[in-house]
């Protein structure tokens, strides 16, 4: 996932933080008390992808040291929703942290028209919507027998943050605050390759009983179970 930063932060040293599956927090829309399997896998959920974890489900993972995300007064979130419908209550999303000052936008990405209600306005169609960092969100099947019945699940992206509130120049891969450092980034490239590929190929492949791994600061890292081999937290 690729933020962009502030002019400030632009030249930082390069960094990425890698989330396994079995690390990333994943809350379940259960009852209270209610810790059966059946409710675990009907339930709707949230995956905290980035950002707080509002129903302390899990770890909090922390962001690259430059990110715009490291700072908490920004608010950033990235969550992945699915509704389903075996809930025995509506999910509910909490405001944003820092209230009407962030940014928020819900991504209907997957489901049938009409399925899911909104609070409490069914969803005709797969859209964005641009909604209130200071006000709840509650998701639940709709009940009026125009899909809400369907047994697909439907998905959400939730994005959020405090704006940069800054010119934005784009190219390719790079976002800088001006066409002149757009220009300096390609001249950058052309020398460095973002500061240095270490592989001896440009399209390197490696074997594939290797298995999946991630390098940073020349330090290699596995999974660390079997359930994040070969699969992305869903």
């Amino acid at each position: 996932i690729w933020l962009n930063l502030p002019k400030d932060s632009k030249m930082a040293p390069p960094s990425f933080a890698m989330f396994w599956n079995t690390n990333v927090p994943v809350f379940k829309n259960v009852e209270e008390g209610d810790e059966s399997e059946e409710a675990a896998t009907t339930a709707s959920s949230v995956t905290i992808w980035a950002g707080r974890d509002y129903w302390n489900s899990g770890n909090n993972n922390s962001p690259p040291p430059d990110s715009w995300a490291s700072d908490p007064n920004n608010d950033v979130g990235i969550w992945h929703i699915v509704v389903r419908r075996g809930d025995k209550k509506p999910l509910t999303l909490p405001p944003a942290h820092k209230g009407a000052d962030i940014n928020r936008c819900l991504f209907y990405i997957e489901g049938k028209d009409n399925a899911v209600q909104l609070n409490g306005k069914s969803l005709a169609s797969k859209v964005l919507i641009r909604v209130q960092g200071d006000q709840e969100l509650v998701l639940e099947r709709a009940s009026d027998g125009n899909n809400g019945d369907d047994d697909e699940p439907v998905e959400f992206l939730l994005l959020q943050g405090r704006p940069i509130a800054e010119p934005v120049a784009q190219h390719g891969p790079f976002v800088m605050n001006s066409q002149a450092e757009i220009h300096q980034a390609f001249m950058d490239y052309s020398k460095t390759k973002f500061g240095g590929w270490p592989w001896p190929r440009d399209d390197m492949v490696f074997d594939r009983t290797k298995g999946r791994f991630a390098l940073q600061q020349g330090k290699e890292t596995t999974p660390p179970s079997a359930a994040d081999d070969g699969t992305c937290a869903k």
